[in-house]
């Protein structure tokens, strides 16, 4: 099938996904127990081991064509101390700012032109880590549930406008499967990513 990456690509995304999609939801769980939630504790989410975060689809997904997700850290706001929205706000930033991160300290090696040869495996990795890592970031700061923008924007916007938008939970992955048809993701993605991508490699 033509429209498959090749092995390489598939083993350097693989590799990626291993450190960014742990490191991704790991952020969540300890910027929730630091406020107060222990859920992702209880549950064993508080951890960078691969196998209790990746999503059985999102993870094919980003294999095959770069854009994907992981198991969703559970959270309750209510456990929170102090306001729950501005809580919310803050878990719900911690997974994507894991993923600048280290997108930024991956691209340091080629941003310093310390691996330079675009045919050396090295580079193409730590390349693909960049990649991973920020379209992860960027992904999910689309403000629409269940991704982190929605949380995010749901700290932001004034109590009754959040009240009003958290309703649209239930009808999220159908509003985000009719982005994607339409291709509007990759107009909305494709800007900041590409710009993630420059900064973190310098290129």
């Amino acid at each position: 099938m033509p429209f498959l990456p090749s092995a390489s690509v598939l083993l350097f995304r693989a590799l990626a996904l291993l450190v960014a999609a742990p490191a991704h939801e790991a952020a969540h769980a300890y910027a929730a127990d630091r406020l107060g939630d222990p859920t992702a504790r209880r549950l064993g989410r508080l951890t960078l081991n691969p196998l209790v975060h990746l999503d059985p689809l999102g993870t094919l997904l980003l294999l095959l064509f770069g854009i994907g997700w992981a198991r969703p850290v559970p959270v309750d706001p209510l456990n929170f101390r102090g306001d729950w929205r501005r809580g919310l706000l803050v878990v719900a930033a911690a997974g994507p700012l894991a993923n600048v991160v280290l997108a930024f300290l991956f691209g340091l090696p080629v941003k310093l032109g310390l691996a330079r040869d675009p045919a050396d495996p090295l580079v193409e990795l730590l390349v693909t880590l960049v990649r991973i890592n920020a379209i992860l970031a960027v992904f999910n700061l689309l403000p629409v549930p269940p991704l982190d923008g929605s949380k995010i924007l749901i700290g932001l916007l004034p109590p009754q406008l959040s009240l009003a938008y958290a309703r649209l939970q239930p009808f999220g992955v159908l509003i985000l499967i009719g982005l994607i048809y339409l291709g509007l993701v990759d107009v909305l993605v494709g800007p900041p990513f590409l710009w993630l991508m420059r900064q973190a490699l310098g290129a």
